[in-house]
């Protein structure tokens, strides 16, 4: 039975999904504030977290942020504010999906199976380190080292570099990218895409004078390993 960590400040919205969930066939357990919330994911280790964004002496962002220091678990963000900006930094954290209140709590239980399934299915793959050249990417640790140096990327530049480095000599289009990286409900459009492989470029091929992350006109990227 999945057990399902909720970290809500609003106690009606978290009694409301503690009663649903646990209606569902998961148990549950609540905190309603980001500092007890991180204490509680971190000891008790759930399969799940439903995690607000705005929470009192820690912010869901930084809860988010210091969890994936250590941890994979699914979390689903869950928030009033629907500022794109949010989102993104939601994501980037780590986040696996977002949702705006008010919502439909069929929506969410649906997102919650998916979230559930995706991580089930990835524990059972065998985690293979990638080398290119002088770049490594272990996808157990999630870091990256180029030259021996380690490259601090968020969630979504790993991830985006982890299905480059996958497919590497073969051309992806952007659309690809979006499904693998971002998921099946993204708001966002595939100029999302270009402004990752930016990043990736400034922090990977820029600094150590390698050409990695090539453009394929009217098609998308292609990962290539070059040195200049």
């Amino acid at each position: 039975m999945p057990r399902i960590l909720i970290i809500e400040d609003e106690k009606r919205i978290a009694r409301f999904l503690e009663l649903e969930l646990t209606h569902e066939g998961y148990e549950v357990e609540t905190a309603f504030d980001g500092r007890s919330g991180l204490d509680a994911a971190t000891e008790h280790e759930p399969d799940l977290l439903i995690l607000d964004l705005m929470l009192p002496q820690l912010s869901g962002i930084e809860v988010c942020r210091r969890l994936r220091v250590k941890s994979d678990v699914p979390i689903i963000m869950l928030t009033a504010k629907d500022d794109v900006s949010d989102k993104v930094m939601g994501l980037d954290m780590g986040a696996d999906d977002y949702m705006t209140k008010p919502f439909a709590i069929e929506e969410l239980l649906a997102r919650i199976r998916v979230a559930l399934k995706k991580h089930r299915a990835a524990a059972q793959l065998p985690a293979e380190i990638l080398t290119a050249g002088c770049i490594t990417l272990d996808p157990t640790s999630w870091q990256v080292t180029v030259r021996g140096e380690n490259v601090s990327l968020t969630r979504k530049e790993f991830d985006c570099l982890h299905y480059l480095m996958k497919n590497i000599n073969k051309a992806v289009t952007r659309d690809q990218l979006m499904n693998e990286v971002w998921g099946y409900d993204y708001y966002g459009d595939s100029n999302t895409v270009d402004v990752y492989m930016r990043y990736l470029r400034h922090k990977i091929d820029e600094p150590y004078h390698l050409k990695t992350i090539h453009t394929i006109r009217s098609v998308g990227y292609l990962f290539s390993y070059e040195e200049e």
